[in-house]
């Protein structure tokens, strides 16, 4: 039987009410975000505005993204990874479970040296998918005229990001490839193995 998002007690300051909130609200208060689900729009859009006003509220203590998805939409998953790149704190992105497709990017895109597997997760890349096979022939070439230039983006950004060559990062995202935490920290997708969330 489900039980819904369990709730937890919390202390709120001296002139409000202590309450019960669910677990997730009491930890985006302290800056815990979670992408544990496939990206789309409507997940990308909530944790991009909890790191805006995360970042509002105190531009000065970190964030961290817990990732634990199979990836999804590349166009909601790039605003994820701009809005890790725009907000003014630090952003420690930590893999648990499985970051892949577009979770691999989000993954990618935490503040160098603050990015972390967690010993038992993965991390899969492979190059963008689209529907355009059931499209008509005309939405055929103009959506596989648009995936090209997502990919070439995508490729600039593993490349900027990991320092690998552009034809490394292009020859793995013609596959699926899937990657265990040490793989993924030589291959430039995070900075760290382990479970050490230490502020550095």
């Amino acid at each position: 039987m489900p039980i819904g998002v369990p709730k937890v007690f919390f202390s709120v300051a001296e002139d409000e009410e202590d309450s019960w909130v669910d677990v997730y609200n009491r930890l985006y208060r302290e800056r815990f975000l979670f992408l544990g689900q496939e990206v789309n729009s409507e997940t990308a859009n909530q944790i991009m505005g909890l790191m805006v006003v995360s970042s509002i509220d105190d531009a000065t203590r970190d964030l961290f993204l817990f990732i634990n998805s199979p990836g999804g939409g590349v166009i909601p998953g790039v605003g994820l990874y701009d809005t890790i790149q725009i907000v003014p704190t630090d952003v420690h992105t930590i893999c648990v479970g499985v970051a892949a497709s577009v979770a691999s990017l989000i993954l990618l895109g935490g503040t160098i040296t603050k990015r972390l597997a967690c010993p038992n997760s993965r991390v899969m890349i492979h190059q963008p998918a689209s529907s355009f096979f059931e499209s008509p022939l005309g939405e055929f070439i103009m959506e596989s005229d648009e995936l090209i230039l997502i990919r070439e983006n995508l490729v600039g950004l593993y490349v900027q990001r990991t320092g690998k060559p552009g034809w490394v990062v292009s020859e793995d995202l013609e596959r699926d490839v899937f990657m265990s935490p040490t793989e993924a920290q030589a291959h430039g997708i995070v900075d760290h193995v382990g479970y050490d969330l230490e502020v550095q």
